[in-house]
């Protein structure tokens, strides 16, 4: 953006000032004795950044909102024309209870739903299964049968609504629930919004909630692919989550290679089973933690849609202009909230939904002070969307689009977390590929690494956390716990015992008969699966036709 001689000018002109000017001041007075580096990647922050720190040509690297490469966004008039979703993530114990509390967060002003499943329902479990017990409405709401899920959108209408649900190995079955209820509700398909999370990949690497192997894993996404292409065209069929990959303990560089590695093998699986990438391209969608740097979360964001942008025009030579474009949730860090002082992490959370909404997110979850304790209550839950509401209507973060740019020191940053973030795409590719890196452990080995050293800089005092290692009071945590009882696990099941009392068997069996054919053959199986719930066939059922057909992952060791 500068001549040559400018910048040479400039450099000069900067070893002036730190001989002439910084140079006396810092013989007095020194600076804090502390290491300046980026939150995660451990990268030296310079004491002051200028135009010679910047090798950005505005139009190739930067250009404008709406146009590539998207670094300033990906819709030309951003927050000014419409405010990110506010999506708070929600769902414990019943459908009842999930059902009150999403009523809740729409009249509180809430745009857009988020719903959070119990781990049996993750797993393919039904909630009188033996791995269930004790873990029902838990860590989300428990849904065994369509029944449920048509009490957890009793009186909300899905025309009117988008829903994003965060379920990955059962994501079909759990879709094919929610066309189903927006089926009886009379909404057109092709109306249907929202977004299934359907990141297998990212359950190899940090969470462990899988079920299948990789090879039937990928042919259940690109069925998702295909049938929402055709039938659903404005619900996401994938949120590709980095989101995990950070809480693993991943630098924000490795956050956007991994999570855009894992992009690139479902593009590929899907174009490798005969779909077109223009299809389906546009459908898919991304999902990003934002942790307390706010400067390095900003670049972070901008350099992950720049760089996507190249992967899908110069990898799959994607034409349409939605194809390449990195649409995103953000939800704020749950990994940095602590047990101790709960009140800092409203603050924690506020800056981390800055950093989000700097960095022109689609949409943003914000946690509750109390989610390292528990389940947030009704009233943490208001302050964190609150949180939101304010940062929208009174901070002046959404008035333009991509305020930071410019920026010397966000420009260098974004040029580094970029260039990073390919270095480790290319070291990935150079082994095969996000898949082969996955299953030999190479992937998880880099980022526990990483989250081992930056323990270790907590426990010893370099890393500070607030409340924690320093700054610390000793008292104990005065919070309301909101907690799923057994009787709440009891009722589950005994509502699942009457639906299957109601059902029609025969209906169910041949339902689940349909499913099992088409698992052996090559038909699209969401259509199968589609109608296999709307017999109320349990998520436990439908999985385990899958189960049998195509076997369960067992993974290796992480060396």
């Amino acid at each position: 953006m500068y001549d040559p001689d400018e910048l040479e000018r400039i450099r000069e002109a900067k070893s002036a000032w730190e001989e002439e000017t910084l140079g006396p001041t810092l013989d007095r007075f020194g600076e804090r004795e502390e290491t300046f580096t980026t939150d995660t990647g451990g990268q030296r922050v310079d004491r002051l950044y200028t135009p010679a720190d910047v090798e950005t040509d505005y139009r190739e690297d930067l250009g404008f909102p709406g146009e590539e490469p998207y670094t300033r966004g990906v819709y030309p008039t951003m927050h000014r024309g419409r405010l990110w979703t506010m999506r708070q993530y929600a769902g414990f114990g019943t459908a009842r209870e999930t059902n009150e509390r999403f009523h809740y967060l729409l009249d509180e002003g809430q745009s857009g739903l988020s719903l959070a499943f119990d781990l049996p329902t993750q797993m393919g479990y039904d909630s009188d299964a033996d791995m269930a017990a004790g873990e029902v409405g838990k860590s989300g709401v428990a849904i065994d049968t369509l029944d449920d899920m048509e009490r957890v959108f009793e009186g909300i209408p899905l025309d009117e609504v988008s829903t994003s649900m965060t379920i990955n190995a059962p994501a079909a079955v759990l879709l094919a629930m929610y066309i189903a209820v927006g089926d009886e509700q009379g909404v057109p398909r092709d109306q249907l919004r929202g977004t299934i999370q359907n990141d297998i990949m990212k359950e190899y690497v940090a969470r462990n909630l899988y079920i299948y192997p990789p090879e039937p894993s990928m042919r259940l996404i690109t069925d998702i692919f295909e049938f929402c292409a055709a039938e659903t065209p404005k619900f996401n069929t994938i949120s590709i989550s980095g989101y995990h990959i950070r809480e693993a303990g991943s630098t924000a560089a490795q956050e956007v290679a991994f999570t855009l590695g894992n992009g690139i093998e479902y593009v590929q699986a899907a174009v490798d089973a005969g779909l077109d990438v223009d299809e389906f391209a546009p459908q898919l969608s991304f999902f990003f933690n934002a942790h307390n740097n706010v400067l390095e979360e900003v670049a972070k964001f901008r350099a992950a849609r720049r760089m996507w942008a190249t992967i899908m025009d110069e990898r799959f030579g994607a034409e349409h202009p939605k194809s390449k474009q990195l649409k995103f949730h953000t939800q704020t860090g749950g990994s940095t909230l602590t047990a101790q002082q709960v009140e800092n992490n409203v603050v924690r959370v506020s800056y981390q939904a800055l950093a989000a909404v700097l960095g022109g997110t689609q949409s943003l979850h914000t946690n509750g002070k109390d989610e390292a304790l528990s389940l947030p209550t009704e009233k943490s839950v208001r302050t964190a969307l609150r949180t939101q509401q304010i940062l929208a209507h009174e901070s002046g973060a959404a008035d333009t689009i991509d305020p930071l740019a410019g920026s010397y020191y966000v420009e260098s940053l974004t040029d580094r977390v970029e260039e990073e973030a390919f270095e480790i795409l290319d070291e990935v590719d150079s082994r095969g590929g996000m898949l082969d890196c996955v299953e030999n452990q190479w992937v998880q080995r880099q980022i526990q690494d990483v989250a081992f050293e930056r323990q270790r800089e907590i426990e010893e005092g370099e890393r500070v956390i607030v409340g924690v290692n320093e700054y610390r009071v000793d008292e104990d945590p005065e919070v309301d716990i909101e907690e799923v009882s057994e009787a709440d696990e009891r009722r589950q099941i005994a509502e699942l015992d009457d639906v299957r009392a109601d059902r029609d068997d025969d209906a169910v069996d041949d339902a689940l008969a349909a499913l099992r054919d088409a698992a052996r053959g090559d038909d699209n199986l969401v259509p199968h699966v589609v109608s296999a719930v709307k017999t109320y066939a349990t998520v436990g059922e439908v999985c385990d036709v899958l189960r049998e057909e195509f076997g369960e992952y067992q993974p290796g060791s992480a060396l």
